[in-house]
């Protein structure tokens, strides 16, 4: 069914607002912000004066560990050894090296992210291109060709009564701005329509673990947070114990409430007389008043349980024990901890080479926007990734100086293995050049002088020595 430009905008908003709430409760957890998991209501009232929640925010590390290893170093044409320039030019103009990680970041956390391209007013050779939130924007795609079919962006301005609803609509060849009057999605008159006829919607999801069913991606947090939830609890838990019988107890015999008073008479809450340190009391033992004190309790229980949980955490999250602070008395080897952080590498190579899509379809709809076309081969564009994992400065030499002086790889490459940036790149190769020339210009001009001497002069042929210095010998 085709959908005319106000039905295509109420259809998306009405679907991001159906999800929105559930994104902005991954956030939270993100943030540490959740609200406490498996406590009764009533506890929870009677506690919330005198014990705050316990967070152990283990989705934000979680998260964190996979986001450090994703750095974008440039975009390879085919038949390219290097970056293109004009390319990572445009990435550096839009400050995409800060938002792409800020992307990244909320797609593992919120399922997805968007990146959103268009024309530049101010500079024509360098299009906008914008990170954006999903809290922000939804997207839906064709069922046939898993393209995105129509995108929207929401946003408010002002507050409470001056508080103005604003929303952009893209389509395959229009975007539209629009602005809610009266309850009404009216065109904003602000911003004239953009008739750019591209046939492609210039917004790009990243979305994390995409699935056949599921294109929006799902949370790095799904296996996380019921465990997280788990550690609060424990921990509060251990918090309220620590208040209430980490201290040693008491029991007294023949008091009543009267005689549980403070220093000006006035009497004593409950939660005074459990932890209060001393009593004072006017009765005597033939009044029948005695008192006795019960052992503290310990609370390794507590840390047993959190660390059972973190256990759990690692196995599920792919990370090595040591990042939730699960370690022996002997430290690893550094073999070692490179191999319990394989499952962490490999997980964050899965995502370079999912979102290395994502980014060259954003880098062609950049020279679609600017040139109105899309050659053969930038369509097979190539997205250069800082290498995943963590070897030492001495091992990633070792491994690079060994494939080229084996003619596995040419020094460029052998310079992008040591993790050395384009820019430092090719001013190495500026520096090679320049000394190559320099020593050219030194041979041409005899200034060398070879290590062992100068070179022999070769000896005449044996039938060129003349006769009389032969007869002299015989003589």
């Amino acid at each position: 069914m085709e959908r005319t430009e106000l039905e295509w905008l109420d259809h998306l908003i009405a679907c991001h607002d159906k999800c929105k709430g559930e994104l902005k409760r991954l956030d939270s957890y993100y943030e540490g912000t959740q609200p406490l998991s498996y406590m009764a209501p009533e506890l929870q009232r009677e506690l919330e004066q005198t014990v705050r929640q316990v967070v152990i925010n283990w989705p934000r590390l979680v998260v964190d560990s996979i986001e450090e290893r994703l750095d974008v170093e440039g975009f390879r044409f085919p038949g390219h050894a290097e970056a293109d320039e004009e390319l990572w030019r445009i990435w550096q103009a839009n400050d995409l090296d800060e938002q792409s990680q800020q992307g990244h970041l909320d797609a593992l956390t919120m399922r997805r992210a968007y990146v959103v391209v268009g024309s530049n007013e101010k500079d024509e050779r360098t299009p906008i291109v914008t990170v954006e939130s999903a809290l922000d924007m939804y997207a839906e795609h064709d069922p046939r060709t898993r393209d995105v079919a129509a995108a929207v962006k929401r946003w408010s301005e002002g507050e409470g009564k001056d508080e103005v609803e604003h929303a952009t609509l893209y389509l395959p060849d229009v975007t539209i701005w629009w602005v809610r009057q009266d309850g009404t999605w009216v065109e904003d008159p602000a911003f004239p329509r953009d008739e750019h006829n591209m046939g492609e919607v210039p917004v790009e999801v990243l979305a994390n673990r995409p699935r056949l069913k599921y294109r929006n991606g799902i949370s790095e947090l799904a296996d996380v947070i019921p465990l997280s939830d788990a550690a609060c609890k424990v921990a509060t838990d251990m918090m309220v114990s620590a208040e209430y019988h980490a201290t040693p107890r008491r029991v007294a015999f023949g008091f009543g409430e009267e005689d549980f008073v403070d220093e000006n008479g006035n009497k004593l809450s409950a939660f005074s007389r459990i932890i209060g340190r001393m009593w004072a009391t006017s009765r005597t033992t033939q009044e029948g008043a005695d008192v006795k004190q019960f052992p503290e309790a310990d609370l390794k229980n507590f840390h047993s349980t959190i660390a059972q949980l973190a256990q759990l955490v690692a196995s599920l999250a792919g990370m090595p024990p040591h990042f939730l602070g699960q370690s022996t008395a002997n430290p690893a080897s550094a073999d070692a901890i490179r191999s319990s952080e394989a499952r962490l590498v490999k997980r964050a190579e899965r995502k370079q080479r999912a979102w290395g899509g994502s980014w060259e379809r954003v880098m062609r709809l950049v020279l679609l926007v600017r040139d109105g076309e899309v050659t053969d081969d930038i369509r097979a564009l190539e997205t250069i990734w800082r290498d995943a994992s963590t070897p030492t400065v001495a091992q990633a030499a070792d491994a690079a100086v060994k494939k080229r002086q084996a003619g596995i790889v040419p020094l460029r490459q052998t310079r992008e293995d040591l993790g050395y940036s384009q820019a430092q790149i090719a001013r190495m190769e500026e520096q090679d050049e320049a000394e190559t020339q320099n020593a050219l210009r030194r041979i041409a001009g005899g200034d060398v002088t070879p290590l062992f001497g100068g070179k022999p002069e070769p000896e005449p042929p044996v039938d060129e020595v003349p006769p009389e210095a032969g007869r002299g010998n015989a003589a």
